[in-house]
């Protein structure tokens, strides 16, 4: 190192151990010399002429040192201690020039416009090619933070990264796409693998707090499970007016072949009246277990009103089956909008669910009474009947 480098890098220590905020745990004297490394690293490939090497150097120990003054506008603040210092050292007026443009060629939104700026574009992001890369990110998000400039997440900071790595980030010198360009590659699907990662372990945390703090699926199931419920006992009431409609027809089908031609001969005559009430709760059964069985008819059409006013029950067939396609598929994506508007027609679906079972349950009560109370009449007009005869 050059007696003239030997002061800066002196002098840049020096600076930032009395100036430097702390804050700065990213832009301090370690991020120096990496660059300084890295430049030092890509001009020793390279024919330049040693002033411009020397300009190259001084620059990477200097270009952050306006962050002792301000994070914001650095670059102009390091060009201002730049020339300060470099001309106490009595170094020529062409090496300052060079140094300060260089100093301006570090902000990120420029576009080198020539091979010394290149080169030190290049060295000031050398670390996107190292094994460190993830540390020294996280020491810059924090930096931000510290210094009140950006408060990103580190799943933001993550996608950031990638953009840029992806879209605003390339090396401009040979040795650097030779060198660099392969590991910075490695860093970006390190990256991309963290972010796919994160994303899964999201969708997980999401789902699981879903599971734990919502109450959707409880409801659900309170619906699925009653709704099941509902639909067995209506089975199973249909299923016991379909016992008594096949017990009362096989015994009047008895009574009418066996029986009533039994009655025309006169010694059976006292027959007549208990054969008469026998069938006559027979039939009664019949009836009863029928209007328990029987389904009501409704007019299968609603009104954009009844929508509106969140009336008709759209899950249920009976209030849909005469509109056209067009207007039921309409309605029904209205409904799917309205959390609280399906939630409305479930209710109401068991609630007149439940009204129904009501009714064939209390016809079925009425019906297996009168099958009872027609079987011990029938038996009891019978046992008279032969009383009467003796």
């Amino acid at each position: 190192m050059s007696s003239l480098l030997e002061k800066t890098d002196n002098f840049v220590l020096e600076l930032f151990e009395k100036k430097l905020p702390n804050s700065c745990i990213y832009h301090n004297y370690s991020h120096t010399k990496r660059v300084y490394k890295s430049t030092k690293e890509i001009i020793d490939s390279t024919n330049l002429p040693d002033e411009d090497k020397e300009a190259l150097l001084l620059t990477a120990l200097l270009h952050d040192t306006g962050y002792s003054i301000s994070s914001k506008n650095h670059e102009e603040h390091s060009v201002e201690i730049a020339k300060d210092f470099l001309s106490n050292q009595n170094v020529s007026q062409g090496i300052i020039n060079k140094v300060s443009e260089q100093i301006m060629a570090t902000k990120m939104e420029h576009e080198p416009t020539n091979f010394l700026e290149e080169i030190i574009r290049d060295a000031d992001a050398s670390h996107f090619a190292k094994d460190y890369y993830g540390e020294t990110s996280e020491l810059l998000r924090c930096e931000f933070k510290l210094n009140n400039i950006e408060d990103i997440n580190t799943s933001d900071w993550l996608k950031s990264n990638i953009d840029l790595f992806k879209n605003k980030h390339r090396y401009y010198t040979e040795y650097a796409i030779d060198n660099w360009k392969p590991k910075k590659d490695i860093n970006l699907s390190k990256m991309l693998v963290e972010l796919e990662a994160s994303k899964k372990k999201k969708k997980n945390e999401k789902r699981k707090l879903i599971k734990e703090e919502s109450p959707e699926k409880g409801i659900q199931t309170l619906f699925r499970v009653t709704l099941r419920n509902h639909l067995k006992l209506s089975d199973i009431a249909d299923t016991k007016a379909n016992i008594l409609l096949s017990v009362n027809a096989i015994i009047i089908s008895l009574a009418l072949s066996n029986l009533i031609p039994k009655l025309d001969n006169p010694s059976n005559q006292y027959l007549i009246y208990p054969t008469f009430i026998f069938i006559l709760f027979c039939i009664a059964s019949i009836i009863l277990s029928v209007l328990a069985t029987r389904p009501n008819v409704t007019s299968g059409e609603f009104t954009r009103k009844e929508i509106e006013e969140k009336k008709v029950n759209l899950l249920f067939f009976g209030n849909f089956h005469k509109m056209p396609l067009e207007d039921y598929k309409s309605a029904m994506v209205e409904l799917m909008d309205d959390k609280e508007y399906i939630y409305d027609m479930m209710i109401k679906d068991l609630y007149f669910l439940g009204k129904v079972l009501h009714r064939k349950y209390k016809i079925l009560r009425i019906t297996y009474t009168v099958f009872m109370i027609g079987i011990i009449t029938s038996v009891i007009s019978f046992i008279i009947a032969f009383n009467n005869l003796q």
